[in-house]
């Protein structure tokens, strides 16, 4: 495929507000995804820096100690949040990045450029006073929904590690990453790695994009799926997950999907922390 720059992608499609469709395949079966893709829409572009297309990310999630963030996403509520910190491992930049879901599902992310003082905070898994006061009037959304959150009370809960390759579809209408070489670790637990699991994520505006349409016809479907969510649930299996027992039960090795809080995940590729 084709080469895109980083500040093409985001001057063509930046898709800060946009409707997030993922969809959750076996490593085996994005080779297929990707040879349709290149076949069917041949001048869709690859995200390139340094010669790189497939680029490292290291995100750490936030949370009060009751975990109300998580509870939001476990407990559909019409309005939910995530703020984390995402370091792009192969350039160092990092980044303070809230993630609402609005009405009808669209998504609006807010980002907030970490260097310096604040750079260095988030390294040791801090917020700096700066970021916390750019988190705390964003929080205001969580309490306009009636949970009351304040950024002083956030901690460092998760911490989650994989590899994205970025596309740019045709025309700009929209984007898609292929995340590969999942890792997660909560606190207090080891390293729970999946290196069969591949996370496919479309970005567009209201109506599905090219390469959705394609996942469709491959008979792939949107999956209730959050790095964030799911991870919790999978290093944690005491806390809520029906929300994501099928991708559970199929990833990560959960014994009887429909129970509501024994069931434990699968001690493959887990790995000391």
């Amino acid at each position: 495929m084709k080469s895109v720059g980083l500040e093409e992608l985001n001057a063509e499609a930046a898709m800060l507000t946009r409707v997030d469709r993922k969809y959750v395949l076996r490593s085996a079966e994005l080779t297929e995804v990707l040879t349709r893709l290149e076949r069917q829409a041949p001048d869709t572009r690859i995200l390139t820096i340094d010669g790189r297309t497939a680029h490292g990310y290291r995100s750490v999630y936030f949370d009060t100690p009751d975990l109300a963030s998580f509870m939001m996403a476990a407990r559909p509520r019409r309005r939910k949040f995530k703020l984390r910190t995402r370091t792009y491992l192969d350039t160092g930049a990092s980044f303070l990045e809230f993630k609402a879901e609005g009405a009808r599902g669209v998504t609006v992310k807010s980002r907030f450029e970490l260097a310096g003082a604040d750079a260095e905070a988030a390294a040791d898994d801090r917020l700096s006073p700066a970021a916390a006061v750019w988190a705390e009037d964003l929080l205001g959304q969580a309490r306009a929904a009636g949970v009351d959150i304040h950024a002083d009370a956030l901690d460092p809960v998760l911490w989650g590690t994989y590899d994205r390759t970025t596309f740019l579809l045709p025309g700009g209408v929209g984007r898609a990453t292929v995340d590969t070489n999942l890792t997660w670790q909560g606190v207090g637990t080891d390293v729970l790695d999946r290196p069969d699991m591949v996370i496919v994520e479309t970005k567009s505006g209201s109506h599905p994009s090219d390469i959705d349409r394609m996942l469709w016809r491959t008979g792939h479907r949107p999956s209730k799926i959050s790095k964030f969510g799911t991870g919790m649930a999978a290093l944690h299996p005491e806390l809520p997950h029906n929300r994501w027992n099928r991708i559970l039960h199929d990833y990560f090795g959960y014994s009887d999907p429909t129970s509501t809080n024994t069931s434990s995940p699968s001690s493959s590729h887990i790995s000391a922390a």
